[in-house]
């Protein structure tokens, strides 16, 4: 992926709950976010959608050290992809294996509208 070009591109989470903070637990604060970058990534647009390929070991990084069960469930919860500056939208994701180990992840992103 660094061969063809490979970018770091931000995916942004939902950032951890405090604890013992009563406005948070009854709903009154605002949700916070954080940006996790994922690197090397190598991008292709096709239409209105762009293909991100990401490398599996930057997802496990991600994964562990912010300790979600699995790559699905950090794609699933995450707010979108974070490139020059833009959100984008993660409409869907796919891993790649090869012998039982995930060595990249397709997400299909679609940007905002204007």
């Amino acid at each position: 992926m660094r061969a063809n070009g490979g970018r770091a591109v931000w995916l942004r989470t939902p950032a951890p709950a405090v604890a013992n903070d009563d406005a948070e637990q009854l709903g009154l604060a605002v949700p916070g976010f954080q940006d996790v970058e994922l690197s090397p990534v190598v991008l292709r647009k096709a239409g209105n959608t762009t293909t991100l390929l990401v490398s599996g070991s930057a997802v496990n990084a991600v994964v562990g050290s912010l300790q979600f069960n699995s790559a699905q469930v950090l794609f699933e919860t995450a707010a979108g992809v974070v490139m020059d500056e833009v959100l984008y939208t993660i409409l869907d994701h796919t891993a790649s294996t090869s012998d039982g180990k995930t060595y990249s992840y397709s997400l299909t992103l679609r940007a905002p509208e204007r």
